[in-house]
């Protein structure tokens, strides 16, 4: 799908300002107007940025019921209680688990994890899991990543004489659940100053607040940051504030002394030796760890997080890979149904919203499929499977758009929904699809505003080939980690020029590589336009264009800088 531009060249004030901020920093003005378009206004404020200091993390226990979390915690181990450590089966869910059972492993051992089978228990806490919990004599569950909505299940596990510790960052609905502590920074009445944690994040502050009331060193939660680190990358929460110091370290632990677990998946990645980003914990470590809770179950992959030998890592991660090789043939398979349906139904054709439902679907991959298809037609979608007359599935959004209100709106028809800003989670009875796919759409329809119904490219600045040096190559990668709030930035140049040897490549020439020259410069830039290659019979027409990129370095060629182009356009 080609995409809007958006360019919002700086005011003459704003350009004397970064001129100044650039001086006192001393980088170039093109880096000091890519950090005052992220707010970052002063001296003070840019270093804190480009530096992000463990130090600088919030103190836990500005949470609502961090006090009450530790207390119930102590006593649960000075009075050798069996404490369970729960979560959802995906990458926030099982690194959290890893995580908090990791730290206090430690320290007491009459404790176990549990991860709910994704298709025999569903989403969240089950009341399976409670009667398990309860056989083997279980007091205190910490739950991470779901259990905001629990109440039913919660005040079961009450009368079975089971308290709960809540950890997690959904929208919780007007009743809570009467859990013993609830540590949410979504809560209606937090008093925490950074809302976006992640599941795994708001796992990290407890046992961060457990370590500062025990006596524990801070040095003791590092090696596990890089549980964080993956956990905020695949989780899509905004890369700001305390989530960016907890990526940074965490990418940092990431690439320097991973966790066996994750060590094992990095080399079943074939990423041995590569500096890893955020993108490759998106594109290749996530996935792995998600695929065994959507194609088998979760548990598996809490095994190779805790994992402390290196050689049952590799076996272990080796299965995992096997799941997600079966997960992309069903993803595959999936999407080209939903495509077909999308094609054939001339009722979603002119929609602004998709919702779609198959009887055979994998339950465990219709949330991908529905990223899919939001990304295709740039619509908020819902897939949904079958099981028992139940259908159940996953939402997901286009940038701007607050899908999860959406959802809310057609509750009375809901069993069960929970979720953010970009994506939910949701359960209905069959019968009810076609009332909900009316109402969501009309839901839609009414509130989504017309620039939220296109792709739409951010342009941070407008440069020629000559401001693209190494010294800025490396000046940009100190904006990392990147993600929602802290994107990559995107580059035009416009006026741009085949040099005469760009050429298609590609299994199915697919691709097109580039070698470009601006009307300004004489420089030549090397590019990599994926799936791209409608353009290349203008681009050797030796007429000019205009491009949209980002600049990468070549891994094929360390140290040198190539543009990956997003949008090639014929000039003005």
């Amino acid at each position: 799908m080609k995409s809007k531009w958006n360019y919002e060249p700086p005011t003459a004030e704003q350009t004397r300002a970064a001129k100044e901020l650039a001086e006192k920093i001393g980088m170039s003005p093109i880096m000091a107007e890519l950090l005052m378009r992220r707010g970052i206004k002063t001296e003070s404020a840019a270093k804190r940025f480009l530096r992000p200091l463990l130090s600088e993390l919030i103190d836990p226990f500005l949470m609502n019921d961090m006090d009450v979390a530790v207390d119930r915690l102590n006593d649960a181990m000075g009075r050798k209680e069996r404490i369970m450590v729960y979560g959802d089966y995906d990458v926030d869910g099982c690194t959290a688990v890893a995580l908090v059972y990791r730290f206090l492993q430690q320290f007491y051992s009459n404790m176990e994890y549990y991860i709910p089978d994704r298709y025999d228990e569903g989403y969240g806490i089950s009341i399976k899991a409670l009667d398990y919990a309860a056989e083997k004599g279980v007091k205190l569950i910490i739950v991470l990543d779901c259990g905001i909505k629990a109440v039913r299940e919660i005040a079961y596990a009450k009368q079975l004489g089971i308290d709960f510790i809540i950890c997690d960052h959904h929208v919780p609905d007007d009743e809570l659940p009467c859990a013993v502590a609830i540590l949410n920074p979504k809560r209606a009445d937090s008093t925490y100053p950074f809302k976006h944690l992640c599941g795994c994040g708001v796992g990290f502050k407890f046992m961060q607040a457990f370590a500062k009331n025990n006596g524990i060193a801070f040095s003791q939660l590092v090696p596990l940051l890089d549980f964080c680190a993956v956990s905020i990358a695949a989780d899509i929460v905004p890369v700001t504030g305390e989530n960016r110091i907890l990526a940074f370290h965490g990418l940092k632990q990431l690439n320097q002394s991973p966790s066996v677990g994750l060590k094992a998946i990095i080399e079943i990645c074939g990423l041995t030796g590569r500096e890893l980003t955020m993108s490759d914990i998106i594109f290749k470590i996530g996935p792995r760890i998600n695929a065994s809770g959507r194609v088998q179950n979760g548990t598996e992959t809490v095994d190779l997080l805790v994992e402390r030998d290196l050689h049952r890592a590799l076996a272990e991660a080796a299965h995992i890979n096997q799941y997600n090789e079966q997960r992309k043939d069903i993803d595959k398979q999936m999407t080209e149904e939903a495509n077909q349906i999308v094609e054939r139904l001339e009722s979603q054709a002119h929609q602004p919203a998709i919702v779609l439902y198959g009887e055979g679907w994998k339950k465990g991959v219709v949330g991908i499929v529905a990223s899919r298809l939001t990304e295709m037609y740039y619509r908020p979608t819902v897939v949904l499977s079958c099981e028992n007359g139940i259908a159940s599935g996953s939402a997901r959004s286009v940038a701007g758009y607050d899908i999860y209100d959406a959802i809310k709106s057609c509750r009375d028809l809901l069993e069960n929904f929970g979720g953010h800003t970009y994506a939910v989670g949701l359960s209905l009875k069959v019968e009810n699809i076609a009332e909900f796919r009316r109402r969501f759409q009309e839901y839609v329809s009414s509130h989504i505003l017309p620039e939220q119904t296109e792709a739409l490219q951010e342009i941070e600045a407008v440069v020629d080939f000559r401001d693209i040096t190494k010294k800025l190559h490396n000046d940009l990668k100190k904006l990392a980690p990147h993600g929602p709030e802290n994107p990559k930035p995107v580059f035009c140049t416009r006026n741009v020029y085949d040099y005469g040897t760009s050429k298609v490549v590609g299994r199915q020439q697919e691709h097109i590589k580039l070698e470009l020259v601006d009307s300004r410069s004489s420089n030549v830039m090397n590019g990599i336009a994926f799936g791209q290659s409608a353009a290349a019979r203008y681009i050797k027409s030796k007429r000019s264009f205009d491009i949209i990129y980002t600049i990468e370095e070549n891994i094929y060629k360390r140290g040198e800088v190539q543009l990956q182009i997003e949008d090639i356009r014929p000039s003005e």
